[in-house]
């Protein structure tokens, strides 16, 4: 029995390489890797660090998926995040637990989570065939019998496991060409959207203004102006860029935002907003008692100078602005209904969501082959026999925090089986 794995020397493809061979040792298991070099895409997750997983219980994982979670339960329950971390202890690689349940290598090297999959695909004897670019999966009778490379060379196999991951970071890849392989055997590909992708407001220049100013422990809410609806609340971390916002709970936010409905149509209206409370852990009470404390101490201060124990640097002048208290006056001189407007103006900092980053951007690819055509207790097509699929080529994805590699793993290991 011969097992083909399509393309991805990256997470789920080489886990479903393990699988099938651990599981069934006498198969002879061959990867077909496009690039010239196993797990790019592994390299740079968690900023290199690898994010492995979540120490949540595996029970939680699926309220972190925004993306068809429930499609996941069987490969969840087949392999779950205590696996994962058995399996790299079993290979010298030691895990901690860090802020938001994440779980991360001891010596933050992402290497060394790659280097624990290579190590185990060599103690089992597969084979990997690098710069091998594959064309199209071979059936006949609805049954996979092979694959046909670029470069004309055609390999017979069994079983092929389809693990191509998505568009998100081609440089490592993941260019979509699975999708075609897929839709060529009649696999229905749903809409392909940049997830977990930083986002661009209209405000951009004063974003601009505060490039590189991260924030932590701030509060979210993205709101439907319209409607007054609140899409999406989180808390946590995010950071100014050129050209808007990014940082994990901006990530997350876009998983969630991705799939509301006229997204696209709300945007181009200028009809969805995000709010930031600058202070979540002060009530609009406190936080006026906060400040009434600090201008007491400077009360012979210009407004300009006033704001240094409360904000960061590059905040303060577009508060200031925003505010429209005069920078030159004295903080003794400040009205009540000026200090109430800048009580809101940092419990509701306001910006105006007008699009998503490019999906060469994005962390993961949100759409891919249609759930409905996979069994989920097999991942195996409904339309191909001996066809199976693995990782971000399938329409599920998550938000940030270990979740999305959880999925890669698997729905690799279940594959594999």
């Amino acid at each position: 029995m011969k097992v083909v794995i399509v393309r991805s020397v990256d997470l789920p493809g080489m886990m479903a390489a393990i699988s099938a061979k651990q599981n069934n040792p006498k198969y002879e298991v061959v990867l077909l890797e496009k690039m010239e070099m196993c797990g790019r895409k592994l390299l740079i997750t968690g900023k290199g660090r690898c994010n492995i997983t979540s120490s949540l219980d595996i029970s939680e994982f699926i309220s972190n998926i925004p993306g068809n979670g429930k499609f996941l339960y069987s490969a969840f329950n087949e392999f779950t995040n205590k696996d994962i971390i058995n399996f790299l202890k079993e290979e010298k690689v030691e895990t901690k637990i860090e802020r938001g349940a994440r779980v991360f290598p001891v010596t933050d090297k992402s290497k060394d989570v790659l280097n624990a999959f290579i190590n185990k695909m060599k103690k089992l004897n597969i084979k990997i065939l690098y710069n091998t670019r594959v064309e199209k999966i071979i059936a006949k009778n609805n049954k996979v019998i092979g694959v046909k490379c670029k470069n004309g060379n055609e390999i017979k196999a069994d079983k092929v496991i389809l693990a191509t991951g998505g568009k998100s970071y081609p440089k490592t890849g993941s260019t979509g060409d699975g999708y075609k392989i897929a839709k060529d055997l009649g696999h229905n590909i749903t809409k392909i959207r940049p997830s977990l992708v930083p986002l661009e407001v209209l405000e951009m220049k004063m974003c601009k203004q505060m490039q590189g100013l991260s924030l932590k422990n701030v509060a979210i809410k993205i709101i439907e102006e319209k409607s007054k609806k609140t899409i999406y609340e989180d808390f946590g971390e995010m950071l100014f860029t050129h050209f808007g916002v990014s940082g994990p709970i901006i990530l997350s936010s876009s998983a969630h935002l991705i799939r509301y409905k006229n997204i696209d149509t709300l945007l181009k209206e200028n009809g969805v907003s995000l709010y930031i409370d600058l202070k979540p852990a002060l009530t609009h009470k406190k936080l006026d008692k906060r400040i009434q404390s600090d201008f007491a101490k400077l009360k012979n201060k210009q407004f300009k100078n006033s704001l240094d124990m409360l904000l960061p640097k590059k905040l303060i002048p577009i508060i200031i602005e925003k505010s429209q208290i005069s920078q030159e006056k004295k903080v003794n001189e400040i009205t009540k209904i000026e200090r109430t407007k800048l009580v809101e103006l940092i419990k509701n900092f306001k910006l105006t969501i007008s699009n998503f980053r490019p999906i060469e951007e994005a962390i993961i690819t949100a759409g891919g082959i249609d759930i409905k055509q996979i069994n989920s207790s097999t991942m195996e097509s409904k339309i191909i026999e001996g066809l199976f699929f693995a990782g971000e080529i399938i329409d599920v994805d998550a938000y940030t925090g270990g979740f999305n590699l959880q999925i890669a793993y698997s729905t690799g290991y279940l594959s594999g089986k």
